[in-house]
């Protein structure tokens, strides 16, 4: 039988999300405003079909940052679970508010590489504190998970399509160089991402062994929508038979499994390690009714 889990944290660990989703907010909004917006480099995703609007259009950049965003939020909402979607908006939010607070901020640097590089480097420290503590400031990402679920293509190579296409746009609205440096500014703040949240890749491998397998396992099948397997162990000194959960997930859900894990059994073995390529198995979202 399964146990109920309402997907509830303490008290503490949600005013760390919070806490730490508010900093990670503001630093992307200052890399933004201080860097890449002066010199016309923009990001990827939806930040960057925001800027681009600005520009076409001369309304406020918060604004399509939020609208824009609404529609991904619900699907998070639907795929993720409601904690990730309310994190989420709140980040989006107090982005939206600290650019428009920091709009006539200085610009650090007017040279457009420098602003390229150092800009990448501040946005994606910003992004992935965010990312870190269960929430998102760009809604492409979850767009592409759910493509990737029912398609044969990669949350990377569905991301990266886009991107390459919005950032190509730069060259239309402002000029052939903004592109290229967008292009520097993107991936630098790709990577950047990468280092703070500390190997959450596009997919992870998770292993944990606890007493109450069954109870865990079919709380990520019906919070998570992932299937999992159960692998025969032993232990090597006491020679004790167990039951060991193998799972595959997305970056945007390990934060959830944790919490999953955490609630049914807070002394469980837990491992994640980078997955490079999926295909076949039981890897795509389940459809949870």
């Amino acid at each position: 039988m399964v146990e109920n889990f309402d997907g509830k944290s303490k008290p503490i660990e949600i005013f760390r999300n919070y806490f730490f989703i508010t900093v990670g907010a503001l630093i992307f909004a200052y890399g933004l405003e201080a860097f890449l917006v002066p010199n016309q480099v923009i990001d990827g995703g939806v930040v960057g079909i925001s800027l681009i609007l600005q520009e076409i259009t001369k309304l406020s950049f918060s604004i399509f940052l939020v609208l824009l965003n609404l529609p991904f939020l619900f699907i998070g909402y639907k795929q993720i679970g409601k904690s990730f979607a309310f994190q989420s908006l709140y980040g989006i939010v107090l982005a939206a508010i600290f650019t428009e607070l920091l709009h006539h901020v200085h610009p650090i640097t007017e040279d457009p590489l420098l602003a390229a590089v150092f800009g990448g480097v501040v946005l994606g420290v910003g992004v992935g504190i965010v990312l870190r503590n269960n929430g998102a400031l760009d809604g492409t990402e979850i767009l592409a998970t759910l493509i990737s679920s029912k398609s044969s293509f990669s949350v990377g190579q569905i991301v990266m399509f886009f991107n390459l296409f919005i950032l190509g746009s730069a060259a239309f609205v402002f000029n052939i160089n903004s592109t290229f440096y967008s292009l520097i500014a993107y991936f630098i703040a790709f990577k950047m991402i990468d280092i703070v949240i500390v190997g959450l890749n596009e997919s992870k491998a998770v292993l944990i062994i606890s007493d109450h397998y069954q109870s865990i396992g079919d709380a990520l099948l019906s919070r998570l929508g992932r299937t999992v397997t159960y692998l025969a162990g032993e232990g090597a000194y006491s020679g004790e038979k167990k039951k060991v959960i193998y799972c595959v997930i997305t970056r945007l859900e390990e934060a959830k499994l944790r919490a999953i894990v955490h609630h049914f059994d807070p002394g469980a073995f837990l491992a994640t390690s980078d997955v490079s390529d999926v295909k076949g198995g039981q890897f795509k979202k389940k459809n949870i009714h």
